[in-house]
């Protein structure tokens, strides 16, 4: 499905209903530029699982937890790394095992190790503008703003 949203308020909103669809085990998968709004989505993803801890990028930690929503949030940025097996030196396979929610900034520098993720495409169309296409799991034409 691909939505378009007009300001980061409603970058995040999507990624708060996209929540109410996720399972524990969950992988999203997100590609797109510096500043596209990948974070952002992240915070409504946090929100709509009801986590009150503030989300930041986590650029130079590699992974932020937000453990108090209905289930775990686990929000990797993989933009340092350079393979799969670098995630799995991290303890990738624990963090799938914790029944949380997995989101992965530039899951392309280790998407050999996703299994069938959620894909989150956020591509940027204007200064506040984005196009957000999202794809695998469950029929997400409901989530429209």
């Amino acid at each position: 499905m691909i939505f378009v949203t007009n300001s980061p308020e409603e970058t995040e909103a999507l990624g708060m209903r996209l929540a109410a669809k996720l399972r524990p085990g969950t992988v999203i998968a997100y590609q797109g530029d510096l500043g596209a709004g990948k974070t952002a989505f992240t915070r409504g993803l946090a929100r709509g699982l009801g986590a009150d801890e503030p989300v930041t990028s986590p650029t130079y930690t590699i992974v932020n937890e937000y453990l108090s929503g209905r289930m775990p949030l686990f929000h990797f940025d993989m933009y340092r790394l350079r393979s799969a097996d670098d995630l799995f030196d991290i303890g990738w396979e624990d963090y799938l095992e914790r029944g949380g929610v997995c989101a992965v900034e530039w899951s392309e520098n280790v998407a050999d190790a996703l299994e069938s993720p959620v894909q989150v495409l956020i591509e940027k169309t204007g200064d506040t503008t984005r196009t957000v296409t999202i794809t695998g799991g469950a029929d997400y034409a409901d989530l429209s703003l």
